[in-house]
């Protein structure tokens, strides 16, 4: 049945054009998303009131639905603070450092370490901490720069942050934009098996490319990489390369951040151990600790992963044993919410004693702060592509119950159907090349309400599942901006640490990373 389109669908397309172009152009979208807003509320109603009120009751709407995000991530950033103050956090990986007994073994281990760790705390820590610890070590065993920066870029801004799989972050954002909410779980399982394929391969070539160039084990290697340029100076000149203007967004500047707190002294942690605790920050602080809190830290670094790997287990366990009952909606995001917020709450109280009842608190806030910081910039973003689902712009435009509230981006494709290939492989790729679009900003999410909203809207015309196309865009979108193909975003920070040009790093990742996500999204279509 065809669809009439008003002036207000034309408007809506273009705001949904000048956010992608602002993504091309590497700037911010938030303005876009806000005018954009403005424009499409005031073409509907006729009231520069509602379209006024339009632009705050979306950021609002979008910060109801997305708001146990933020408060994952806050906590399981308050554990991560608390795991620092004893050092456990390096404590989890120094064991790692004994195996590598050679640049190949050296390669697998950091991208094992780098995928775990950024797996339950996102690469902005992870990768600061797996620099200090693990990267002095597999220089010396012979792995060459570049091959530090291929494993830690896709194990961590690659495999771990595009399938999201334990703090859910993107999954319930793709699904809250498709109208799928209740099917969060099903597009992180996706999301999980197509970041494994999409990695394996793009750890397999990157292997083949530098596997040359690993020698064999010895401390001159290490000697002559520490004998280049800082790591501050790496930053600075690699930021002001390709990113001189770069803005504070998401999780390229804290990746940044964090990169420039670190700086030398991360790197030489590993002649101080026992005494090295990365402190709040990221920066370095090095002390005596007491024995106490050296016991409490390996405790922790055994007793926290164990745990995380229950609750991961506990999510699976009605996948492989029928009959389980399921965690629903965002039941699993809670487990893992209120599972860090009690380690937290033990490893606080092993650090501090009385004075946890402060700490804990700080812990929390410093939470919120990095959580708002990291995510904040979303909610306008979603709001404007809620704004095109009728499940949300009935609030935001503030209609009453009875109003028939307007389907602008569900409308649109309906009325350009016949000119949709009635293929899913063909509109899969599209979903895949629009995520790879949307990731040229370098920030990875911002661009999951707009591959949401397209994968919700093309799954009826298209014949292919919502969940399936939702978890493809994601792929796209974060495999781009979240630091592997993008020279101005985290990757940035892991070129730093590595010591190389980022721009060599994206030219020997480009093949890898585009062979994955094409092989992934092929997969996707024949099982799904």
């Amino acid at each position: 049945m065809d669809v009439p389109l008003g002036a207000v669908h034309y408007v809506y397309l273009c705001g949904v054009a000048a956010i992608i172009a602002s993504m091309v152009l590497r700037a911010n979208v938030v303005v876009p998303a806000i005018v954009a807003t403005f424009a499409v509320a005031a073409t509907f109603s006729g009231s520069l009131v509602t379209a006024v009120t339009a632009v705050f009751n979306g950021s609002l709407v979008a910060a109801k639905e997305l708001f146990n995000i933020f408060l994952v991530i806050a906590l399981m950033t308050s554990l991560l603070h608390a795991l620092r103050a004893l050092g456990a956090d390096q404590m989890m990986v120094r064991p790692f450092r004994r195996v590598m007994t050679n640049g190949h073994v050296a390669f697998l281990v950091l991208a094992a370490c780098t995928y775990l760790i950024s797996l339950f705390f996102w690469p902005t820590p992870a990768v600061p901490l797996v620099a200090a610890t693990l990267l002095p070590a597999a220089i010396a065993a012979g792995l060459p720069a570049m091959g530090a920066a291929i494993a830690i870029a896709v194990a961590g801004q690659g495999m771990a942050l595009s399938s999201d799989y334990v703090i859910r972050v993107a999954p319930a954002i793709s699904a809250r934009a498709a109208g799928i909410a209740d099917q969060a779980g099903v597009i992180a399982d996706k999301a999980l098996l197509l970041s494994l394929v999409t990695g394996a391969v793009a750890l397999g070539l990157g292997y083949l490319r530098i596997r040359a160039s690993i020698a064999a084990p010895s401390p001159r290697h290490l000697a002559r990489w520490q004998a280049g340029a800082t790591l501050a100076e790496s930053l600075a000149e690699q930021r002001e390369e390709v990113a001189p203007n770069i803005g504070s967004f998401d999780k390229s500047v804290l990746a940044l951040q964090a990169a420039e707190g670190v700086e030398e002294a991360a790197l030489s942690a590993d002649t101080l151990p026992g005494k090295a605790a990365l402190a709040g920050g990221g920066t370095l602080a090095i002390a005596s600790a007491p024995t106490q809190s050296l016991r409490w830290g390996a405790i922790l670094a055994v007793v926290t992963p164990i745990a995380f790997l229950l609750v991961i287990a506990f999510m699976l366990a009605p996948k492989v044993i029928p009959g389980l009952p399921e965690l629903k909606g965002g039941d699993a995001a809670a487990m893992v919410g209120g599972t860090a917020a009690l380690m937290m709450l033990i490893a606080t109280f092993a650090a501090d004693g009385a004075k946890a009842m402060h700490t804990a608190a700080d812990h929390i806030v410093e939470g919120f702060v990095f959580s708002f910081r990291a995510m904040g910039t979303v909610l306008p973003i979603a709001g404007f592509f809620f704004l095109g689902s009728g499940e949300f712009s009935r609030a935001i435009l503030g209609l009453p119950a009875a109003a028939a509230a307007p389907d602008l981006l569900f409308e649109t494709i309906r009325a350009a159907q016949h000119l949709i290939p009635q293929s899913e492989a063909a509109v899969a790729f599209a979903v895949l090349l629009v995520g790879m679009i949307t990731g040229i900003d370098g920030s990875g999410f911002a661009g999951l309400p707009l591959t949401g909203a397209l994968s919700g809207a093309l799954a009826p015309v298209s014949g292919a599942q919502a969940s399936t196309l939702a978890a493809v865009g994601q792929m796209g979108a974060v495999w781009t901006g979240g630091g592997t193909l993008i020279a101005w975003s985290s990757l940035i920070a892991v070129a730093g640490f590595a010591r190389v040009p980022v721009l060599d790093v994206v030219r020997m990742l480009f093949p890898p990373v585009v062979a994955g996500l094409v092989l992934s999204t092929a997969i996707a279509v024949v099982l799904w």
